[in-house]
């Protein structure tokens, strides 16, 4: 396999002024975050490969090394064995070698303030972490009017798709809104391109296309080209909260399972009584070709979580203009919303979060089978034990921890209400036969059962 020789790269925007102090704190950093962010940035530099397998990513690169060399004009990053599709005639991409270094900053930086700054213990103290890392990113920003869609939605998908999801972007991006979405391919990055076209036609000066990933995920879902933010939360947890709290609005795409764990999560929110009176629209869109999918959704959720849990969604199919005339309505609603209470633009502050969708779930055996899957629960505490089970499946499909946790035990076990556990068994029998599990389906075997 051909690799890229060493490389001394600088920093584009990022990271260009640290202290001494602050250099050598990542120069300190611990073996665990080491590999961790040489994970990180391996996945980042082979962006735009079909590859979503992170064990199979490191096996091909396992001579590639990364290493932090401290300058008074800030941190030289040395990559050698690198995948060569992130090069242009032996010079990295401007995109990319932006790309490495926020993944410096916020996996390595951030761990180590995370650990020294911050009372995670607490839903106050994650909420001000994840903040931080978004204003240390750049992402959070004062004085903007709400302009934020944040897009979900699969990376495996079919070409008519990927195609509407783009069609959906262009149409946003006419009416001056900006996008964020998980960063990776598919329909993270369909509606960053669409959105591209019509901010130029727009003529618009501030285009943002802000990526939000996480690193158990980055390499299924490395940053595409597009993205101009890059922020990389410390766990699925933080990055969840990230979303909803920056989001003027939410347009759900269709996906596989990480796509069903992102809707529940946002639905157990909205359906908690605290967040009664939360302006944050949420529409699920879809092409004409697969509307199919969005109806077995809505039918999963009105015979899991209840008829109530429907009134916080729409959907939308084959409408790429409705869905962005919505989205423009539900941005307008939040800015009146927020301005008549004074609440900040750029994050939402006023959202609850109850600390179980804070703590982060670890995907044993013993949790997934652990996971209260009946009636006995309130519908918003079933709708988040039902993101977990999704959550626990996305780590078996791509994530290291997940994917060793399948090899040495097999797969997980379920259990729960008849009803409930027959009709997860038909949502997840129906992603596998839609090829939305994973890139490489024809070799795809199912990491759950369900009793």
């Amino acid at each position: 396999m051909e690799k890229i020789s060493r490389e001394n790269l600088r920093p584009v925007r990022t990271l260009n002024m640290l202290s001494s102090k602050e250099i050598q704190g990542l120069m300190s950093s611990q073996d665990k975050v080491h590999k961790l962010f040489r994970q990180c940035a391996l996945a980042v530099l082979n962006a735009g490969s079909d590859m979503d397998d992170v064990t199979q990513l490191l096996e091909a690169y396992r001579d590639f090394e990364i290493e932090v060399i401290p300058q008074s004009r800030g941190p030289i990053l040395s990559v050698d064995n690198a995948p060569p599709t992130a090069f242009v005639d032996g010079n990295m991409i401007r995109a990319v070698q932006e790309h490495l270094f926020s993944v410096l900053r916020d996996v390595v930086y951030v761990n180590h303030a995370l650990n020294i700054s911050y009372d995670l213990d607490s839903r106050r103290g994650v909420t001000d972490a994840v903040f931080d890392i978004l204003r240390n990113a750049d992402i959070v920003r004062p004085n903007l009017r709400p302009d934020l869609a944040v897009c979900w939605g699969g990376h495996s998908i079919s070409r008519a798709e990927y195609d509407f999801t783009k069609d959906v972007g262009y149409q946003l991006g006419l009416r001056g809104l900006n996008i964020a979405t998980g960063c990776g391919p598919g329909a993270m990055k369909g509606p960053m391109k669409g959105a591209a076209i019509g901010h130029s036609k727009q003529l618009q000066d501030m285009r943002r296309y802000i990526g939000i990933t996480e690193p158990g995920i980055i390499a299924a879902e490395a940053p595409n080209p597009i993205v101009n933010e890059l922020v990389i939360l410390p766990d699925i947890e933080k990055r969840l909260e990230a979303f909803v709290r920056l989001a003027h609005c939410i347009v759900v795409f269709p996906g596989g399972a990480g796509t069903a764990e992102e809707l529940l999560y946002v639905l157990s929110l909205l359906m908690h009584e605290r967040n009664a009176d939360q302006r944050l629209g949420l529409i699920l869109a879809a092409s004409e070709e697969s509307k199919d999918y969005f109806e077995a959704f809505d039918a999963f959720i009105r015979d899991t979580l209840g008829e109530a849990a429907t009134q916080h969604y729409e959907i939308i199919v084959g409408d790429s203009e409705e869905v962005a005339r919505r989205a423009k309505q539900h941005i307008v609603e939040c800015r009146k919303h927020r301005m008549k209470h004074g609440a900040a633009y750029g994050f939402n502050w006023e959202l609850y979060i109850p600390a179980e969708l804070q703590t982060p779930f670890e995907p044993t055996h013993e949790n997934m089978a652990a996971l209260a899957l009946d009636y006995s629960v309130n519908p918003y505490q079933l709708a988040s034990n039902l993101r977990k089970a999704f959550s626990g499946i996305v780590a078996g499909n791509v994530k290291p921890f997940g994917i060793e946790e399948i090899k040495q035990h097999g797969p997980y076990t379920m259990q729960g209400d008849e009803k409930i556990m027959a009709r997860l068994q038909d949502m997840l029998d129906s992603f596998v036969a839609q090829r939305r599990m994973k890139i490489d389906f024809a070799n795809y075997k199912p990491c759950w059962i369900i009793q």
